[in-house]
């Protein structure tokens, strides 16, 4: 079934600058528009580089964004954002500096809060303050996307929120950008964009209008991942997985990710492992476990890595296991330092994510995911 008579909503951020170099066009779009104050949300490392952006004005920048934020690192950039009085907030970084951008962009000086606008179409708009996201992974594909996570500290769990409100009114993608991004974090956020890729190219609610974007994601992962890994400074090969992380964005609104995410969750939120090597560790896994449900796709997704076709579970694992082992990536959840009797509280938080499994083509039951947890300890 092709699902090519189902109705379908894409959405781009409004003006998408790509290309080595293009970094400063941020600045010049910025003045064009009149913006006068703004504030950078980063991380520490991206914090100390902001000038390559070419923002001129006020620019207040808050970089103390980490890997997987929660509930109280977002009150911290509300109350910087309150503080700076921006007209353009600047996201700058990874997935989790660009979603607490949108979130910033939507929540400051609205009357709403987090708790008022998680779930799907809650935000009142419009905003009154522009969004502006600039990569620096190869991952995650926020740039492109209307949806924005953060963690509560209490009860370990996702909380997500989507909206049209928090798409982005100019993305910068400059393959640049990531030429500083060591080998192993390459290789897990490469192999995220391309779990973004298949799990929406796989999905329940897979279309041909987003397939496209997606199978060809997956071909430039497959061609450039390895290169930008063994180096860094590979221009080409940086482009490449730059367009990879980009039109894994372009998945994530229409259709979205699946079972492979819903499991990798759990291993961010409870073990604080990256998301991006959380997803490559599951990825052969839920891949294997879903081949009976899409098994031409499967295929499909095996040729596009320049591996085998295959439709048959035990061959397919072991080709997407040797790819993601081959780029150095950690493939045993006890070596990440997941202990074993937290395995069934994981199992629990996973099965509990059905925004994600409703999705996965091949029903995931919890002694399902427990027996890939297990399999993958």
């Amino acid at each position: 079934m092709s699902n090519l008579d189902r109705p379908i909503s894409m959405v781009r951020p409004g003006l998408i600058e790509f290309g080595t170099g293009v970094a400063e066009r941020l600045g010049t779009w910025a003045e064009s528009k009149g913006f006068r104050r703004v504030l950078v949300i980063s991380d520490a490392f991206n914090a100390s580089r902001t000038d390559v952006l070419g923002l001129t004005g006020e620019v207040t920048v808050y970089g103390d964004v980490k890997a997987e934020p929660d509930t109280g690192d977002l009150d911290c950039v509300l109350s910087a954002a309150e503080g700076a009085r921006a007209d353009l907030i600047v996201g700058f970084g990874g997935g989790s500096a660009m979603d607490l951008a949108k979130l910033v962009a939507v929540l400051s000086g609205s009357s709403q809060r987090l708790a008022d606008v998680v779930g799907a179409g809650k935000v009142a708009g419009p905003r009154e303050i522009a969004l502006a996201q600039v990569p620096t992974t190869s991952g995650t594909g926020s740039e492109a996307g209307i949806r924005a996570l953060v963690t509560d500290p209490e009860t370990k769990a996702k909380l997500a929120v989507e909206s049209i409100h928090m798409l982005a009114d100019i993305a910068v993608i400059d393959p640049a950008l990531t030429f500083t991004v060591p080998p192993k974090v390459t290789a897990a956020t490469g192999v995220d964009a391309m779990a973004h890729c298949v799990e929406a190219f796989t999905n329940r609610k897979a279309h041909p209008a987003v397939d496209i974007y997606a199978i060809e994601g997956v071909r430039l992962v497959g061609r450039y991942l390895a290169r930008a890994v063994h180096d860094g400074k590979d221009a080409e090969a940086r482009a490449g997985l730059s367009l990879a992380s980009l039109y894994g964005g372009y998945c994530l609104g229409p259709v979205n990710t699946a079972g492979g995410h819903a499991l990798a969750y759990p291993l961010g939120t409870r073990w604080h492992v990256a998301h991006g090597a959380a997803n490559a560790l599951i990825f052969p896994h839920v891949l294997a476990f879903n081949t009976p449900a899409v098994p031409e796709k499967t295929s499909a997704v095996l040729e596009a890595l320049g591996l085998s076709a295959s439709q048959e579970i035990k061959s397919v694992f072991d080709a997407a296991h040797e790819f993601c082992a081959s780029l150095g990536i950690e493939m045993k959840l006890r070596q990440l330092g997941v202990l074993a009797n937290d395995l069934g509280t994981m199992a629990d938080d996973a099965f509990a994510i059905r925004r994600l499994l409703d999705n996965n083509p091949r029903d995931l039951s919890r002694a399902d995911i427990l027996a890939i947890y297990e399999a993958a300890f």
